[in-house]
């Protein structure tokens, strides 16, 4: 099994903003279970502590490398990082990992 974790600060923007950007990612990755048929498990949480150093974090598993590589070119998957993901983040950090 792969563990796929990706830790995202957001740029600069109002509170009320970063609010619904951050349940915007979440449902929308989220809804790609079911849909990217490689997802095994997804879940993004956006409900940080204060003394967070990110903004959210999506926590996913897949059963092989392969999987993984397979949901990262999906189109849906493609979809929601181009238009929920990536036009509000500043950084992101990944960790891959077997478990």
């Amino acid at each position: 099994m792969i563990k796929h974790m990706i830790i995202w600060t957001l740029k600069e923007m109002s509170a009320e903003e970063k609010t619904k950007v951050k349940e915007g990612i979440k449902s929308g990755l989220e809804g790609l279970k079911g849909v990217v048929p490689q997802i095994k498990d997804i879940k993004v949480i956006i409900d940080n502590l204060p003394t967070s150093t990110g903004d959210l974090m999506l926590d996913s598993t897949f059963e092989s490398a392969e999987d993984l590589a397979g949901y990262s070119k999906h189109p849906a998957h493609v979809a929601v990082a181009n238009e929920k993901v990536r036009p509000y983040t500043a950084n992101r950090a990944c960790l891959d990992f077997e478990i």
